[in-house]
């Protein structure tokens, strides 16, 4: 009959005390066989893995946890699974070398999202990536609006790559602020310059009309930005 709370079977169940210390050294060996798996791949940091290494690491994490703490996985058969993952990655990265297509195939190809200050929206529409997760990309490089950026593209890792327009030649952009710093309006309350806040699109409207984008046909606005970036 099982008892709630029992403090034998909750920290040890049946095992010797002594296990910790075995349980110690399955740990060190799990987390040399990790770090000399990064070694000798040369990555430097985690926003430097493609989708195929982040699967090699997740595996890797799967197998040092199980031999960390579970008495009756071996070391032996674990440190299989290292070298194979090992030799897969060798050999897997020897064939992206050798063919373009199949470097693409695996890691993905760069996109551009912003290009003069306006979305790409054939390319936001194929990813799976929201604008409010990019406006957060982008705040935290310093972007309060889309005319500010020449051209950014999201790498294969998932970074974002900006390039900006120099001061005096930042243009009226959409804000990529929070919406409780920006006011999205179908019918502008007064004249002057909006952003489609689709595709970022800018147009001179009028108070109390609405209007469509004549980019994307989009029907909602706020208002345009025009101040340069601070360095």
């Amino acid at each position: 009959m099982l008892t709630t709370f029992d403090p034998g079977r909750m920290f040890l169940k049946d095992l010797p005390l002594a296990f910790l210390g075995e349980v110690a050294f399955r740990t060190l060996f799990a987390y040399c066989a990790v770090f000399l798996f990064l070694k000798l791949s040369g990555r430097r940091g985690i926003r430097q893995l493609s989708l195929f290494e982040l699967v090699v690491i997740l595996t890797l994490g799967s197998a040092a946890g199980d031999v960390s703490f579970y008495e009756d996985v071996p070391i032996f058969p674990v440190a299989m699974v290292f070298l194979t993952l090992l030799a897969v990655y060798r050999l897997t990265t020897m064939a992206m070398a050798r063919s373009k297509r199949f470097e693409s195939w695996m890691d993905g190809r760069p996109v551009t999202v912003i290009e003069d200050g306006l979305y790409k929206l054939e390319s936001l529409e194929g990813l799976n990536m929201s604008s409010s997760e990019l406006f957060m990309e982008l705040r935290q490089r310093g972007v309060e609006h889309l005319g500010q950026v020449r051209l950014a593209i999201l790498e294969t890792d998932g970074d974002v790559s900006l390039y900006f327009f120099e001061p005096e030649q930042v243009r009226a952009g959409l804000s990529v602020l929070p919406p409780e710093h920006r006011e999205v309006v179908q019918e502008p309350p007064t004249q002057g310059l909006y952003c489609c806040v689709r595709c970022g699109f800018s147009s001179d409207l009028s108070a109390g009309r609405a209007a469509k984008c004549l980019r994307c046909d989009h029907d909602r606005w706020t208002r345009a930005l025009t101040r340069p970036r601070v360095q």
